[in-house]
């Protein structure tokens, strides 16, 4: 008898290439992993029986009760989002609190990554009421995202005309800095006109981590329910083949190191401060991170009542990863 063919739809991160390429086996099922250039919207798509999420957004689905999507805690894109701040290469901005009154451009409202970003704001005690923001895509060639996510923007928050872009704005002039969890091509050459808003962002990501302990989580990996009810082994066997094709791609990397100048440096420096895994799954492990993000929406607005963190990830299957 056949395994049940599973179809999930995930951008092609380094860790998740064991799995994709079928050296990670999920024993009972046949995993067949299409690979995305951007985030799917795993609801609307027949052929998927789950991929990449926003976590923003399934949460926010979560706590409106919606539970056709059951998410797994295994965050396959997570990042410090000090280094998501751009400036004009001339700007005199040197620090987050200096971004009081500012002009500020993002490419999503309710996204994950730039609700983290909006966080460190806060924390630097700007007021996100008293800046002006620009919703747009970071630039002209951009198309086909959901940058409002469906809800009342607050006042303050408008949305770019239609064939503008945030890096034209930002390079006119026209605003002091810009949020993105991606870069401008642009940043990566010589002759940039733009550059992180922190000189040392490094630096303030590794105190962030030492205060709060987590790096933030974007993006997870989601299953339908109509997946999860013909299958309810799927959840757990999934976050453990997950967790096995992470293991194999560090140990990979850790071995083959010569795909970027300085990769072995930061592969042992990562390992010196963050231990054996910086991007753990499982509930437990995430629930710190969990609940203030919960937090950050309600704070922010984008959600319009307190979230009750215990919504996120109610399988307590998922409380620790299970062995492959």
């Amino acid at each position: 008898m056949s395994s049940p063919v599973i179809r999930l739809g995930l951008r092609d991160w380094d860790h998740l290439v064991p799995l994709a390429s079928g050296l990670v086996e999920i024993p009972g099922f046949t995993v067949r992993v299409d690979a995305r250039d951007v985030t799917p919207d795993v609801l609307t798509e027949p052929g998927l029986d789950g991929g990449e999420t926003s976590f923003s957004r399934y949460v926010q689905a979560r706590a409106a009760g919606d539970d056709r999507l059951v998410g797994l805690p295994a965050f396959v894109m997570r990042g410090f989002r000090h280094r998501c701040v751009l400036v004009r290469e001339d700007s005199p901005l040197r620090s987050l609190g200096q971004l009081a009154g500012a002009r500020i451009g993002l490419t999503g409202w309710p996204d994950s990554g730039n609700t983290w970003t909006r966080a460190l704001l806060r924390a630097a005690g700007v007021d996100l009421a008293g800046v002006r923001w620009l919703v747009g895509p970071l630039t002209a060639d951009e198309t086909g995202k959901d940058r409002v996510g469906g809800r009342p923007l607050p006042a303050g928050v408008s949305v770019m005309a239609e064939g503008e872009s945030l890096v034209d704005e930002l390079a006119a002039g026209r605003l002091d800095a810009v949020l993105s969890p991606f870069m401008p091509r642009e940043l990566f050459t010589r002759t940039s006109r733009f550059r992180h808003l922190l000189d040392d962002h490094r630096t303030e990501e590794r105190a962030y981590w030492e205060a709060t302990g987590f790096v933030p989580g974007i993006h997870l990996v989601t299953l339908k329910r109509e997946a999860v009810e013909a299958h309810p082994e799927l959840p757990a066997a999934l976050l453990a083949g997950l967790e096995e094709s992470k293991r194999r791609w560090l140990g990979r990397r850790r071995l083959l190191a010569d795909t970027t100048p300085w990769l072995l440096h930061e592969l042992t420096e990562s390992a010196r401060l963050f231990g054996d895994d910086w991007m753990p799954y499982g509930t437990k492990s995430n629930a710190e991170m969990t609940r203030a993000f919960c937090e950050e929406l309600y704070a922010q607005g984008v959600w319009p009542e307190p979230i009750d963190p215990e919504v996120v990830f109610p399988d307590p299957a998922l409380a620790a990863v299970p062995a492959l």
